[in-house]
C-alpha cells in the first residue's frame, strides 16, 4: 500500500535518534565531529638549559580559511596567562619581555611553533598554543623544563628571615629564582635532604627529607614535607632557589683574604666574586671540585665537592659545603670568581 513505511525503513530512521536520546539521558553528549586543526604534540615536556635556543612545537594538520595563533605563558600560582606572540600566518607581533626573544619558526606553511632565544630561568613553565578561527578554538599545552639545580638559601641573619617576596628577591640576587615544587621534588630524588622549610614559587612552604629523624619533622616516610600555603607578607621562612647552566665560568683564587680583598682579587682577573647560584651551577654542570673555602658575593664562605673524600667537608655525598658567614675582615679564605 502506498504511503505506508515498512518496519526495516522505520528502524533505519528511528535507531540513530533512539541511541542519541539514550546517551543524552545518561548525561553523555552525542558525538559531534568537528574540525581539529592542531596536531597533538609528540612530547608535552621540552627540556632546555639557560642561554639555549629552544623550540616549542605547534603544528596545524590543515589550515582553516582564516585564523590566528596566540602563544601565551601560564603563570604559576596565578590564574592568568601572559601573551607572548600572535600571528595570522603571515605577520607576527610579540608582547612583553619574552616577546622580544620569541619568534615563529615557520619551517613550513603549517608550522606555528614558537622559538625562544637566550632561554632564561623565568622562561621555565607551562605554555599554550591556541588557534583562533572564530568557530571552534583549539589549543595545545606544553611545558618548558630547564635542567638545573636547587639550593636552599638563608641570609647572614640566620634561618627563617624571608617573607615570600623577600625570598623571591634573595634568589634573584644569587643568580637564581624561587624553585617550583616540581624542581624541589626532582632535587629530592637526586639527594637533597634539608630540614629547614623554605618558600617555593607557587607560594607554598616545604622541605625535602631523605632520612626521617627527630630534628627534621620526626619519624615517618621520606618525602617532601609541607607547611601548606602561608601568608606571603607575614610568614617567614628560608628560600629554595633554582639556577641553571652558566654562560661564563667559576674559578678559585687561593689566599688568605678578607672579603674586600676577595673582590679586589677577582677584579684584577677581569671577574667578579661569584654568587651562590654561580657556585652551585659550576658544581652541577662543570664538575667544579675544590676542597678550599672561598668567599662569595653575599659574604658567605663555601666550597664545591664532586668527589667526597676525608678531610674535605666530612660528608659522604657530593654537594656545596658551607662555613656560614664569617666576619668580612677575617683573612682566612680564598675566593671564587665568576667571569663571562
Amino acid at each position: 500500500m502506498q504511503g505506508r513505511i515498512s518496519l526495516p525503513t522505520l528502524c533505519h530512521f528511528l535507531l540513530p535518534w533512539a541511541f542519541t536520546t539514550f546517551h543524552r539521558a545518561l548525561g553523555d553528549s552525542a558525538p559531534h565531529p568537528g574540525p581539529h586543526y592542531l596536531l597533538p604534540p609528540i612530547h608535552e615536556v621540552i627540556h632546555s638549559r639557560r642561554g639555549a635556543t629552544t623550540t616549542l612545537p605547534c603544528v596545524l594538520g590543515a589550515p582553516p580559511p582564516s585564523y590566528k595563533v596566540r602563544w601565551s605563558k601560564v603563570e604559576p600560582g596565578e590564574l592568568q596567562e601572559t601573551p607572548i606572540l600572535i600571528t595570522n600566518g603571515l605577520h607576527a607581533r610579540g608582547y612583553g619581555p619574552l616577546g622580544g626573544r620569541a619568534r615563529m619558526r615557520r619551517g613550513h606553511r603549517l608550522d606555528a611553533s614558537l622559538v625562544i632565544a637566550g632561554v632564561r630561568l623565568e622562561d621555565e613553565g607551562r605554555y599554550r598554543c591556541e588557534l583562533i578561527n572564530g568557530i571552534e578554538d583549539e589549543s595545545v599545552a606544553l611545558t618548558l623544563r630547564l635542567e638545573g639545580v636547587v639550593f636552599p638559601y638563608q641570609p647572614s641573619r640566620g634561618r627563617y628571615q624571608f617573607n615570600y617576596y623577600e625570598a623571591k628577591q634573595a634568589c634573584e640576587e644569587q643568580d637564581g629564582r624561587l624553585a617550583t615544587y616540581a624542581q624541589l621534588y626532582q632535587a629530592w630524588t637526586e639527594g637533597l635532604d634539608w630540614c629547614n622549610a623554605g618558600w617555593l614559587l607557587e607560594g607554598s612552604v616545604r622541605y625535602p627529607v631523605l632520612t626521617a629523624r627527630a630534628p627534621c619533622g620526626g619519624p615517618g616516610r621520606p618525602g617532601i614535607r609541607s607547611y601548606g600555603p602561608r601568608d606571603r607578607k607575614r610568614d617567614r621562612y628560608d628560600a629554595f632557589c633554582f639556577t641553571s647552566e652558566l654562560s661564563g665560568q667559576v674559578f678559585f683564587v687561593p689566599g688568605r683574604l678578607t672579603l674586600s680583598e676577595a673582590h679586589a682579587a677577582c677584579r684584577r682577573r677581569g671577574a667578579v666574586v661569584a654568587k651562590v647560584g654561580h657556585l652551585y651551577a659550576a658544581w652541577k654542570f662543570s664538575g667544579l671540585d675544590q676542597c678550599d673555602g672561598g668567599w662569595l658575593a653575599d659574604g658567605s664562605v663555601r666550597f664545591p665537592i664532586t668527589t667526597p673524600r676525608p678531610r674535605c667537608g666530612g660528608l659522604p655525598d657530593p654537594g656545596v659545603r658551607s662555613f656560614g658567614f664569617p666576619r668580612p675582615q677575617q683573612a682566612a679564605y680564598g675566593t671564587y670568581c665568576y667571569s663571562e
